[in-house]
């Protein structure tokens, strides 16, 4: 099948999977202070989020060099500029370690940077092209 042939597009990145050593801090996380709901918990080992249009997996299990990944970040999209440094300071205030302060980039686009409790970096970030595509959390 050539690309002149390629099947109806995809609905876009809605699923990303974590290994986290400790899963229970993940999960704190993720529920408490991002606001994602469980979805899904198969077993102990395994927990599957959801913040209404995407869903984020953890699952208890050390992350090795044979596995050969190498995530940057996972990003969580606002629908508001004004909303980024609010939510900086309510990370940083619930003892979430900031690794980048908020900017704004050329793009009009603005963001920081923190890590979960895994050491796996999270962007929060105002992107115009994504936010009017956000839908609300039913």
């Amino acid at each position: 099948m050539s690309v002149a042939e390629r099947p109806p597009p995809h609905a876009g990145l809605r699923h990303v999977a974590l290994f986290v050593e400790n899963l229970e801090a993940c999960e704190r996380f993720y529920v408490d202070l991002l606001g994602l709901h469980v979805e899904w918990r198969p077993d102990p080992d395994n927990v599957y989020l959801s913040g209404g249009h995407d869903n984020l997996a953890l699952h208890r299990g050390p992350r090795t060099a044979e596995q050969g990944q190498r995530l940057d970040h996972i990003g969580f999209v606002l629908r508001r500029i004004e909303d980024v440094d609010p939510w900086h300071d309510f990370l940083r205030d619930n003892g979430v370690r900031i690794v980048a302060a908020p900017r704004t980039h050329r793009d009009g686009a603005r963001s920081f940077y923190c890590l979960d409790p895994a050491g796996n970096r999270v962007q929060i970030i105002f992107h115009p092209p994504l936010a009017g595509a956000v839908r609300p959390p039913r």
